[in-house]
């Protein structure tokens, strides 16, 4: 039996902690004003099985009711071109493991599930950011440095 499972409502906090355990690693400016704002849509998307949105997670295994490992991703849809001509694109993020639960392979386990949650959508590829930490990890799995340029707009 598989330690990983599917993100349900009920693990939203928990999901947010470990997403601000990742965004803390890369520098992002810590804050947590955001979370109340964000836990209603996270619980809706979470509580919805047949959405574009998953997030895969391990139970803590010292601590009840708390999450060792997350991956959450969403699969997008783009006119389809050479290479992906379905159109359908994986996005991954907020990969992050409970600091006192690292180095036993949550992470993997929880990627290997997202994949194949994309894989089974019909993703023609998957995209994800990757702190030069991570990249051994991504690498091992197949994904490759992308050298298309990204911009931002904040709206």
């Amino acid at each position: 039996m598989s330690l990983v499972r599917r993100a349900v409502a009920a693990d939203a906090a928990e999901v947010l902690r470990l997403r601000q355990v990742m965004l803390d690693a890369v520098g992002r400016p810590p804050s947590t004003d955001w979370h109340a704002a964000s836990l209603p849509t996270l619980r809706a998307r979470l509580a919805d099985p047949d959405g574009e949105f998953a997030a895969f997670v391990v139970d803590h295994p010292e601590r009840p009711d708390a999450l060792a490992a997350l991956v959450a991703g969403t699969v997008e849809y783009r006119i389809g071109r050479a290479g992906n001509p379905r159109g359908l694109t994986g996005y991954v993020f907020s990969v992050a493991t409970d600091p006192g639960a690292r180095r036993r392979g949550y992470a993997r386990a929880c990627m290997e599930e997202l994949l194949e949650w994309f894989r089974e959508r019909g993703a023609g590829h998957v995209m994800l950011n990757a702190s030069p930490e991570a990249e051994p990890l991504y690498a091992s799995m197949g994904f490759t440095r992308d050298t298309d340029p990204s911009m931002r707009l904040h709206l």
